[in-house]
């Protein structure tokens, strides 16, 4: 029955992905995936759905619906006033569209190391590009990638200290700060940043090599996002709250806990950050203040889609670890040969491939392994920040394959098709780190 149960999971897998990438939307289409793994489990369908699979998705809203909807609105806000672009505009401006790749990567993981969802990152970021990669004479489907190694890459994971809900959940397992494993981030930053770069500019070479010049994205319409009326220092809009947001994330909890020992956890810490970005946001922009209710619904939402593609990706996570098969892959996972990071590594990658979803791939995979993995790291003196730093690192790996949302969205909002763009997304964004992220675990577990 184990066995049977077995290629249920990897059926209900091998189905959630392909017709995910087909594009059927993963709101209905993980409950079916998930009831093909409840029947060859031997499982009541009624229990799976109604039961499990509702319990898996109800519980995640309730974890992080706060962070979603206020990261939706905070993005929204700092959007709609300007104060992104104008910030992004500041840098290219400062750098100049003859690095066109830094001009591009550079914002990206300033916005989203700030806080600013992926998502808004792309909208935002795109005209802005598409006229840099245009004075620097380079074919328009190489943007997407640099647009993906700078929003999807090592500000959602590597980086210490980042409000990317990638770098939040593993906290809630392990009992950790977003500053986890400080040592294994800069390794990371090391491993898959430079690397990712540098692929990329020696794209740009080959490109001006073989002759090819930018052609113009017939669907574009340029927008002049010039306004006289914006005082001179609102780029500084841009760079403020951001600012903010990590500080608050960071800094506050420990001095709110040296000042009158009360502790304050990631779910709380993220939740004040976001608010105080947001006010300082609003404050900077008072004099767009009729604008601030419509960016406050439209980030509302975006939340709500935003965060149900992934709750539902953890409800059919949460039928899967109930049936006989499971077992059976827990049990691989955990006498895996090499170190317990290695094996988290290996099962956070997997599982965030298969969902197609970085934050629900590594639920998944946490909400059933994090007991066990944290045991035995008390057992074997392991520090847990270790656990969460290469969970983070594994769950940005896999996840962007074809059927990503964020890579769908990237490749709607550029024009582009995955036959001319994606393989700069999943060389920078997937294979480099899946590769960093595999090495370092299997590395690190040699000095446990």
């Amino acid at each position: 029955m184990e066995l049977v149960s077995l290629l249920g999971i990897v059926i209900g897998l091998v189905l959630l992905m392909f017709l995910a990438f087909k594009g059927c939307n993963i709101i209905w289409l993980a409950p079916i995936c998930a009831m093909v793994v409840a029947i060859m489990g031997g499982y009541s369908l009624l229990d799976a759905y109604l039961g499990d699979y509702m319990a898996g998705m109800a519980n995640y809203v309730l974890t992080w619906f706060p962070a979603f909807f206020l990261g939706a609105v905070y993005g929204k806000i700092m959007d709609m006033t300007g104060s992104a672009r104008s910030l992004a505009d500041a840098l290219v401006n400062l750098i100049g569209s003859k690095f066109a790749v830094a001009a591009v990567v550079i914002p990206c993981l300033l916005m989203t190391y700030g806080g600013i969802s992926l998502f808004v990152v792309v909208f935002v970021i795109y005209p802005m590009g598409y006229a840099i990669y245009r004075a620097a004479d380079l074919p328009r489907t190489l943007l997407p990638g640099a647009i993906a190694f700078g929003a999807f890459g090592i500000t959602m994971t590597a980086i210490p200290g980042t409000p990317q809900i990638q770098n939040l959940i593993p906290a809630t397992y392990y009992g950790t700060t977003p500053m986890a494993g400080l040592p294994m981030s800069i390794a990371a930053i090391i491993i898959v940043g430079i690397p990712g770069y540098v692929y990329l500019e020696w794209r740009v070479r080959q490109a001006r090599a073989k002759g090819l010049h930018f052609v113009a994205d017939a669907k574009h319409k340029e927008v002049d996002h010039s306004d006289k009326s914006l005082p001179s220092w609102h780029w500084l809009s841009g760079l403020v709250p951001l600012i903010v947001v990590v500080l608050m994330l960071n800094l506050f909890p420990n001095i709110l806990k040296n000042m009158n020992g009360f502790e304050l956890n990631s779910n709380q810490a993220i939740v004040i950050a976001l608010i105080c970005g947001i006010i300082v946001c609003l404050l900077m922009n008072v004099s767009q203040f009729q604008i601030f209710i419509s960016a406050i619904n439209e980030g509302a939402i975006g939340s709500m889609s935003a965060i149900m593609n992934t709750a539902c990706a953890v409800g059919f996570g949460s039928v899967v670890k109930v049936v006989p098969g499971f077992t059976l892959l827990t049990n691989a996972a955990l006498n895996m040969p090499g170190s317990i990071l290695f094996s988290e590594a290996v099962a956070v990658n997997l599982l965030a491939g298969a969902t197609g979803s970085a934050s629900g791939g590594m639920s998944i995979a946490l909400e059933a392994l994090a007991p066990k993995y944290l045991e035995m790291a008390g057992t074997l003196g392991l520090n847990p920040e270790y656990l969460h730093r290469v969970a983070s690192l594994s769950s940005g790996g896999l996840d962007t394959l074809p059927h990503n949302g964020a890579v769908l969205t990237l490749l709607a909002v550029s024009n582009c098709t995955h036959k001319e763009s994606y393989l700069d997304i999943c060389i920078t964004t997937c294979i480099i780190p899946v590769v960093g992220s595999l090495v370092l675990a299997l590395v690190w577990g040699l000095f446990i």
